[in-house]
């Protein structure tokens, strides 16, 4: 058996945080947001052999909420159909 070896992990220099906000579609007349915390820090970790600094990127999830609109009569998904696929519509 080796040697206990002992890493240690420290941050160096503050904490840099930021709130971002995220809007997706989520179904008809539908939309999700979800806010999130950026935290961003720089680490410095210390073995016997070398000093290794790196900058450690998170996102935390704080809410997330679906935000729902009317519901249409009627929902018509002509995506993907050309001119010629089409039948006339009525106004």
């Amino acid at each position: 058996m080796g040697p206990d070896i002992k890493i240690k992990m420290m941050t160096d220099g503050n904490v840099i945080t930021d709130l971002k906000s995220e809007f997706k579609e989520a179904g008809i007349n539908q939309t999700l947001h979800r806010v999130y915390l950026e935290v961003v820090c720089n680490v410095t970790i210390l073995t016997p052999y070398e000093t290794i600094t790196e900058t450690i990127t998170n996102q935390v999830l704080l809410i997330e909420g679906v935000i729902v609109g009317n519901i249409p009569d009627a929902y018509y998904n002509l995506q993907g159909l050309n001119e010629d696929q089409l039948i006339d519509m009525v106004d």
